[in-house]
């Protein structure tokens, strides 16, 4: 069942978001501005796109591979989260952990849009918790 993602561009810039094949799982998301961001530091890139997610869903925005390999750069709060009812404009967190500064220019793709299903929970405060294998192990407690 496909569902509907209303997208707004609202910058002439804009670019609507592009799916690189058949059957990803990411939507491209581009840039509308031309930005230089400095060897480890961070920037904020409009898109210029305006989205109305299905209900029941949320936005991740997650870093673009190609991006993170070859010149360091990636979503700083990976995956980023967008609410099923923000109405503003998309803006990526794009950091860059390389040794030299990056160019962002416009219709650039800066980073991958995934649409995925949101649980709604009912918080039960509780004084126990079932007992499990893992218990309280973390942090590398399952080994190598």
């Amino acid at each position: 069942m496909a569902y509907e993602l209303k997208i707004n561009l609202i910058d002439d810039e804009a670019k609507l978001p592009y799916r690189a094949n058949e059957g990803d799982a990411g939507l491209d998301l581009f840039s509308v501005e031309e930005k230089i961001i400095k060897a480890g530091e961070s920037e904020l890139i409009r898109t210029g796109i305006q989205i109305e997610l299905p209900k029941g869903t949320e936005a991740q925005i997650r870093p673009r591979s190609g991006l993170a390999l070859k010149h360091s750069i990636t979503v700083l709060n990976s995956p980023g989260t967008i609410d099923e009812g923000y109405r503003g404009e998309l803006k990526i967190i794009l950091i860059n952990h390389g040794k030299e500064d990056f160019k962002i220019e416009k219709h650039m793709r800066i980073a991958q849009m995934i649409i995925a299903p949101v649980l709604q929970v009912n918080l039960v405060q509780a004084e126990d918790l079932s007992s499990s294998n893992r218990g309280e192990g973390g942090f590398g407690s399952s080994g190598k």
